[in-house]
């Protein structure tokens, strides 16, 4: 594994922990962002997640980004500042700038909603695991909420930071997993961003499982059928000879 910080380091700030793979020819990549309802990084959602993409052919980079007490902005931030990292030093990990996408769960799939429907450049593509994607309303998750908005955080900015309401023609593909009776985060929240990833036509995938306690990780029927979207996306290995 290389570590590669920016941020200056220390608790609280952003770490960015780079797992390349070993390949002929420019690699795909993923930015992993584990979940944590914004005050603190899961770790089965972290490194293990790195070590599956790995198994794949994919380079991994795993970012600990601000959480509380810092709000929103922060963690846009550090994600945003992660992505332009990964694809101006792509040639130091053997990484094809291209073709760099972002995985998140939970309150890191929301995250990743966020980074995925910023203007600008988006990753190539997303996968969003268990996201949080409503800040406001029946489906919210207010633990997230709070702790990147506050609680005095008005409707209005709850609602403009709702990935449903962010999506645009621009948003790349999209898998978004979720399971039925999650107890945390309900899964209407995902069925919402399906819909709207519909309606402005962004190529998607929703797959909702019946049973499954929330933060699984990597845990169930979720795994083989994200393998095949990322091959599907162009995100297959390229003159791969041995996992990083």
């Amino acid at each position: 594994m290389d570590v590669d910080s920016f941020g200056g380091g220390g608790d609280g700030l952003p770490r960015l922990d780079a797992y390349p793979v070993a390949a002929d020819a420019p690699a795909p990549a993923v930015l992993v962002l584990p979940g944590g309802g914004y005050h603190t990084h899961a770790a089965h959602e972290a490194e293990p997640v790195a070590e599956w993409l790995n198994g794949l052919g994919i380079a991994a980079f795993v970012l600990r980004y601000r959480m509380a007490p810092h709000r929103f902005p922060a963690p846009l931030e550090d994600a945003l500042a992660a992505l332009r990292h990964i694809r101006q030093n792509a040639p130091q990990w053997t990484v094809d700038p291209a073709r760099v996408g972002v995985l998140g769960f939970s309150a890191g799939g929301h995250l990743a909603g966020l980074l995925a429907t910023e203007p600008g450049t988006p990753p190539a593509l997303a996968v969003l695991c268990y996201p949080v994607t409503m800040l406001y309303g029946p489906t919210r998750h207010e633990g997230s909420a709070g702790n990147l908005l506050g609680a005095d955080a008005t409707d209005e900015r709850r609602r403009a930071l709702s990935t449903p309401h962010r999506v645009d023609d621009h948003t790349p593909p999209t898998f978004v997993w979720h399971t039925a009776d999650d107890p945390v985060v309900p899964v209407r929240g995902s069925l919402l961003l399906a819909g709207a990833l519909d309606a402005h036509g962004v190529p998607f995938e929703l797959h909702v499982y019946p049973h499954g306690r929330h933060g699984l990780g990597l845990t169930g029927d979720w795994l083989a059928a994200c393998a095949t979207f990322l091959r599907t996306n162009g995100f297959g290995p390229a003159g791969l000879t041995s996992p990083g």
